[in-house]
């Protein structure tokens, strides 16, 4: 995958699981591309699957959300944060336990459904706090869980997202709500479901008999960390969140096997890029000179990313990036970097 010939990714691979978000769509509109690459797996008989961190739909709602932009998919192979977290509260307590509900309405049915009894005031004793996002959450109900815990009831976080991508940029996520309970409390909740915890991940590539899982997300910090702790191979699509200069500071735990600008790179060879690459293949080379990495040379601005890639994650820190040539100047302005 560093050249433009060759086998197609997704050939390597029995199922793909997506994450939505930044992957599949942006808020509620499917990102360029996406549902024609969906489509072309299910023609193909590829498993496909979702796993996603926001706790304010079932999976229900996403599958038919994801029908309604022209990506036919079934309750059954959307896993959501919401449902997780309600299935391990259920094996943790007794039936009809109490537990205070934080969040949007669809994590309180998810709770509900697994014979838990949803409230909404520490007074009526919880068992257990259950946090996830929901645009309404506001002072009263962080208050609420707030009492709750420091009174012994269990704290489970559906994920801890810092943000979430909207059509203005990053928004404050379910990461952020929690962030108010951890100032407030002095401590981390006890359990957290969603990526970078390998659980959902875990949970799809089980579900495929023979074959390799691969992941395809937006997020360095959940979707990529996400996928190594499962142990599977990644692909990042700059679609979403995370971008190259956060790809090139990546600690090893947040490192992508493959990276393309969308999904087309599951399709063609011209399209993605393993990670790392060479320092010197694909028509580039990259150089330590003067306190700078100094990009030289012409090619796909994807190899040149490989090379970069390699430099960065052997430096202590990233240093400052240059490039040496016009056609180096016009892969790293390509690239989102400076030249």
């Amino acid at each position: 995958m560093t050249g433009g010939a060759g086998a197609r990714l997704v050939d390597g691979y029995a199922q793909v699981v997506f994450d939505l978000d930044g992957v599949i769509y942006l808020i509620d509109r499917p990102i360029p591309g996406a549902v024609q690459a969906v489509g072309r797996l299910h023609g193909e008989g590829r498993a496909v699957a979702y796993a996603t961190n926001n706790a304010s739909r079932r999976s229900s709602d996403v599958a038919s959300l994801l029908t309604g932009m022209g990506v036919p998919a079934r309750p059954d192979e959307v896993l959501t944060s919401a449902a997780a977290a309600a299935e391990l509260l259920r094996d943790r307590l007794p039936a009809g336990a109490p537990v205070l509900v934080v969040g949007a309405e669809a994590l309180r049915a998810e709770v509900a459904a697994v014979g838990l009894s949803p409230v909404d005031r520490a007074d009526e004793s919880p068992q257990a706090v259950v946090q996830g996002y929901g645009p309404q959450v506001g002072w009263t109900e962080l208050a609420e869980a707030t009492v709750a815990v420091r009174g012994g009831a269990t704290w489970i976080a559906t994920n801890t997202d810092r943000t979430l991508p909207s059509g203005r940029g990053p928004l404050p996520g379910n990461g952020s709500l929690v962030a108010v309970l951890r100032t407030a409390l002095d401590r981390e909740p006890d359990i957290v479901v969603g990526k970078p915890e390998p659980a959902l991940f875990a949970t799809a590539a089980r579900r495929v008999d023979e074959g390799h899982t691969l992941v395809v997300g937006d997020r360095l910090d959940t979707d990529i960390e996400g996928a190594r702790r499962a142990g599977l191979d990644s692909l990042l699509v700059l679609t979403g969140v995370s971008d190259v200069p956060e790809l090139l500071a990546a600690p090893p735990q947040r490192r992508p096997t493959y990276v393309a600008r969308d999904l087309a790179g599951l399709f063609d060879p011209a399209a993605v890029v393993r990670v790392p690459g060479p320092t010197d293949a694909g028509g580039w080379s990259v150089d330590a000179r003067d306190g700078a990495l100094e990009l030289t040379g012409a090619g796909r601005p994807l190899d040149a990313l490989a090379a970069l890639c390699a430099a960065a994650w052997s430096a202590p820190t990233v240093p400052p990036i240059r490039g040496g040539s016009p056609d180096a100047a016009r892969a790293l302005a390509t690239l989102g970097l400076p030249a």
